[in-house]
């Protein structure tokens, strides 16, 4: 069953608010304009509403050595990588792309510590092209479990202006918990060790807490 996420609540009570008047003022103006007002307000709500929906995600099975996908959507990348923020080495990227219609919510991949949080502010290139990862407002995060590392990044499209992020360095956190939220399409980068064993291909669709990414 889903629900409405708590960062949709604002966004559509004002959204509803400027409907009703806007379809109140056609009824005055232009009634015979009304119903096709009505149906398009309608439609349009209700696609801003199914943006914001939060189903009710339990992790299948919880294990340390398992990567969970922290995000819905299509799996665009996977590829050894240099990662310079944090690691300044090698490791195994796996790239997942939300579009407008898939969920939102971002999900902690693995239980651990948050070991490294930061907000980059930046551009809103497209979230495929190559350079969002490092150029894009993003924010990053590495969670620590025993001996391994994962860094994940979540980073802004060219819709998505606002990156939420739930956690503070030093945090314990459980795999599947809600480690934050984008809005309107955006990206999702995984780093992990490079013996990680990956379970997906590129072009898989992958759902948050249901879809094993790698395991470690």
């Amino acid at each position: 069953m889903a629900i409405i996420h708590r960062e949709g609540h604002r966004m559509l009570i004002v959204l509803g608010i400027i409907l009703i008047v806007v379809n109140v003022g056609v009824s005055l103006t232009w009634p015979g304009l009304l119903w096709i007002f009505s149906l398009a307000s309608i439609i349009f709500f209700a696609l801003v509403l199914q943006f914001f929906r939060n189903p009710n995600r339990s992790i299948p099975k919880v294990d340390d050595q398992l990567i969970y996908a922290p995000a819905d959507g299509q799996v665009v990348v996977i590829e050894e990588a240099e990662e310079t923020e944090y690691f300044n080495s090698k490791r195994l990227q796996v790239s997942i792309f939300m579009s407008p219609l898939n969920v939102h919510v971002n999900r902690n991949p693995l239980s651990g510590e948050v070991r490294y949080l930061k907000h980059h502010p930046g551009k809103y290139l497209v979230a495929w092209h190559p350079k969002s990862s490092t150029e894009n407002e993003r924010t990053t995060v590495v969670i620590k479990n025993g001996q391994t590392e994962v860094l994940l990044r979540q980073i802004a499209g060219a819709m998505a202006k606002r990156i939420r992020n739930y956690l503070s360095i030093g945090d314990r956190i459980t795999q599947g918990s809600e480690m934050g939220f984008i809005k309107f399409g955006s990206r999702v980068d995984l780093f992990l060790p490079l013996d990680a064993e990956v379970k997906v291909n590129i072009g898989d669709k992958v759902k948050g807490n249901k879809t094993v990414i790698a395991r470690i």
